[in-house]
Formats: C-alpha cells, structure tokens, sequence
C-alpha cells in the first residue's frame, strides 16, 4: 500500500514537472496519470538501457518519460 502511494506522489511530481517543461495545462487527475504512465515508460527505456540509481534519477527518468508521453499524445492529437 505504501509504495502504491509513493508512485501516486512520485507520479503527481514528474507529470506537474513535465507539464511545465511541455507547457501544457492539464488537470490534477491528468497530471498524476501522466506522471505514473512516464514514469512506468521511463522505468522501462531505464532498464534496457541498465540506468539506476536513488530516488533524484528516478524523479528524472519519471520527467523524462512523462516528457515523452507527452510529446507523443501532442503528435497524435494533430
């Protein structure tokens, strides 16, 4: 239960960070969603690449990957 509420929390940080990064105005609900799914994307882009570390890299990658989600829902929205 309480690693579940970490990755909300954790999830909520990179998709509010990533948003701001994108520039794009999303919801608090949207926000979390974002930040959890890029996080889970850049966890797996991590492990193939064999990258870890604490939690600082872990944020990082969670922004990255929320980055990317993104950029990709952008492109296919046009």
């Amino acid at each position: 239960m309480l690693e579940l509420i970490s990755a909300i929390i954790t999830g909520g940080i990179a998709g509010f960070i990533a948003g701001k990064i994108m520039k794009v105005n999303m919801s608090l609900v949207w926000t979390i969603v974002i930040g959890i799914l890029g996080g889970l994307i850049g966890g797996f882009i991590a492990s193939i690449l064999n990258l870890s570390g604490g939690w600082l890299v872990g944020m990082a990658i969670a922004v990255a990957g929320s980055c990317l989600l993104i950029w990709l829902i952008n492109k296919f929205k046009k």
